[in-house]
Formats: C-alpha cells, structure tokens, sequence
C-alpha cells in the first residue's frame, strides 16, 4: 500500500493542507481588526501632532513671565503669535535680534 508521500509522487491526487488563517471568515475579522488599529493610530498621530504644535507654549509663557510687556493691542498680540506658529521661534527670535532697540 502506497504512503501518502508516494502517492504524491506517483501522480496520485493530494489535497491541498489547509493553511491556518486561510478562513474567509478568519480573513474579514483580521482585516476588521486591522482597520480599526490603524484608526487608532491614525488618532494617536492626529493627537501627536497637535501637542508637537504647541510645544513651545510653556516656553513661551515662561519667559514672558520673566520680562515685563508693555501694553499692546490684541491684534498685535495675534500678529506675534501667528508669526511664531507660522514662522517658528528661532527664526521670529533672528528677526527681532536684528531689529534696533527703542
């Protein structure tokens, strides 16, 4: 009587093994599964980057609290915070450096 192994190699019909996870249904869970950890990492990157954003406040105020501010307009105020988000503080820091004092 012929092995299985001899069957497969004189031509004789072996079926296919089932490979563990070759499931439709065990396919669609784990593609579910996957889905939903990438939006978790999805919402974890959109939280990272919004705290890298505003990583500089505490700096910001801290040293704000060492100078004394003369007053100035809210839209001034805007203007100096805008340019420090849009520009970053070493460049605004560079810029202010360079300009005359009063």
């Amino acid at each position: 009587m012929p092995t299985r192994s001899s069957d497969h190699l004189r031509g004789g019909i072996m079926r296919r093994k089932a490979i563990a996870g070759d499931d439709l249904a065990a396919i669609h869970a784990r593609r579910e599964a996957l889905r939903s950890e990438l939006a978790e990492l999805d919402q974890r990157a959109k939280e990272a980057e919004l705290a890298a954003r505003d990583a500089g406040r505490p700096t910001l105020t801290a040293a704000l609290d060492k100078v004394r501010i003369p007053a100035m307009d809210k839209t001034d105020a805007k203007a100096i915070a805008a340019a420090i988000a849009h520009h970053g503080g070493k460049i605004v820091a560079n810029h202010l450096a360079t300009m005359p004092a009063t």
